[in-house]
């Protein structure tokens, strides 16, 4: 890649960044001639198609074909900026339907390289409906379960990002690059150009990562093995093409990093949970993955940095999906992410662990604004829809509705140093008017203790 922004590369060298020596085998649909120039008419398209063509050895703004990334065989296309802007014509919808559709027969994961400056304004609506035969073709994918990653260059506007790009299970952007619905020709004057950076698109949420260009082929070589496709020899369809059987194996439990013993009373249990010293969920995750990917944000503008979402892969190499509660109030993005990741997990047939540690769902204002009833109404579903397996540990604070919404119905844990309860304590000792001396009886009486909860059946086990 040039030296001096490696986010312009043309469409040969992203891919040869992340093929190497390994190769790539173009592939070229049918050929389907436009009319003179094109199919408005428009004075003068066919020249500059062909300065294009001579400046950058190009016949469209997109080349595609297969090729393997780190040893993970996968469907690659790759937009030229500098044919036309990477903008989209009807042959570009060709090659891209073509790309798509070259994934779904040979059932190959897709990764797209996005350059692209949107739709061709001299192909007029005949280019703008290319963005519906891409949404299509990406929809097929989908339900076929096969993953889809867009790595994010610069610039990457317009319609190319609003479905190739940001339509993809993972977005991964180079730093630096120019991401956003609106170019920079089209955007208000006043706007914040920060909002249309690679940068600020991953603080809004939009973005899962952002990844310099000599780490991008390692990244995308992980992301590769863990999204799969993960087809079992003689197993019916995938997910979306006929019944989802076998199952994936369950996630296997963490193993217990507190010493800690059962605690004799409910009081005693909640403030073990609430002791800052006890192991959170980075130790968890850090003990169980030999390698993290996280997914980022609620792709509605928001993220929760008390939730840990993504793929990892154990030590083992089998990927799990996991969302993790850090100790904090979870936020409306995050209940949104969650629902995503395991949603995607579902789709791919990947196992999903959740660990449960939460005082509860956010309650402030603004929370309230974000659409949390909502939020926390879709992560139920998430998991109540999820055909693969989902195994949940509850880590420290199970607090009310907030920590159940990502708990597995039949499949709950639960460690020493943890409790789960409909309410906190506090909370209920002051709805039934009682003084806060009674906080430690109202504890007891609410049975949230790890044993407790053994015995009601609402835990299948206390690990450690």
């Amino acid at each position: 890649m040039p030296d001096e922004n490696p986010a312009r590369a043309t469409a040969r060298e992203a891919i040869a960044l992340l093929t190497g020596a390994t190769g790539f085998t173009e592939h070229r649909p049918p050929p389907r001639p436009l009319p003179p120039d094109g199919p408005l008419g428009w004075a003068g398209y066919d020249a500059a198609r062909e300065r294009a063509s001579a400046r950058t050895g190009e016949e469209e703004s997109v080349v595609y074909g297969t090729g393997v990334v780190g040893e993970r065989a996968c469907v690659l296309l790759s937009f030229e900026f500098g044919f036309l802007g990477g903008s989209l014509g009807r042959q570009t919808g060709d090659r891209l339907a073509a790309a798509y559709e070259l994934a779904l027969t040979r059932r190959l994961p897709l990764l797209a390289l996005v350059a692209t400056g949107g739709s061709r304004m001299q192909e007029g609506m005949v280019a703008l409906t290319q963005l519906q035969r891409v949404a299509a073709a990406s929809t097929r994918l989908r339900a076929a379960g096969l993953p889809q990653i867009a790595v994010v260059r610069d610039p990457t506007t317009g319609g190319g990002w609003a479905t190739v790009g940001a339509g993809a299970d993972v977005v991964l952007a180079l730093p630096g690059a120019q991401i956003g619905f609106a170019g920079s020709r089209v955007r208000p004057a006043d706007a914040d150009p920060s909002a249309y950076s690679a940068e600020g698109q991953f603080a809004a949420g939009q973005v899962d990562a952002l990844v310099p260009p000599d780490e991008l082929a390692a990244t995308v070589t992980h992301w590769l093995t863990a999204l799969g496709p993960h087809d079992v020899p003689g197993a019916p369809p995938p997910p979306g093409t006929g019944p989802h059987e076998p199952l994936p194996a369950a996630a296997p439990l963490p193993r217990p990093l507190s010493a800690a013993s059962l605690p004799e009373t409910g009081r005693e249990a909640v403030a073990r949970a609430r002791d800052p010293r006890r192991p959170r969920a980075e130790a968890y995750l850090a003990d169980y993955f030999a390698l993290r990917l996280p997914l980022h944000g609620d792709r509605s503008g928001g993220a929760d940095p008390g939730l840990l979402c993504g793929f990892g892969l154990r030590a083992d190499g089998s990927p799990v999906a996991y969302v993790a509660q850090c100790g904090t109030a979870t936020r409306p993005a995050g209940y949104r992410t969650a629902a995503r990741t395991i949603r995607l997990a579902d789709r791919l047939g990947v196992p999903v662990l959740t660990l449960v540690d939460t005082p509860g769902a956010a309650n402030d204002a603004e929370a309230e604004r974000a659409g949390a009833g909502a939020a926390i109404a879709d992560a139920f579903a998430a998991v109540a829809a999820a055909r693969v397996p989902v195994t949940t540990l509850v880590i420290g604070e199970g607090g009310s509705g907030g920590a159940l919404a990502l708990a597995a119905p039949d499949n709950t844990h639960v460690t020493v140093d943890s409790y789960f309860s409909v309410i906190a304590p506090e909370l209920a000792a002051a709805i039934l008017k009682r003084p806060p001396t009674e906080t430690g009886v109202t504890a007891d009486q609410l049975r949230l203790r790890p044993q407790d909860l053994l015995e009601l059946g609402i835990a299948r086990s206390i690990v450690g």
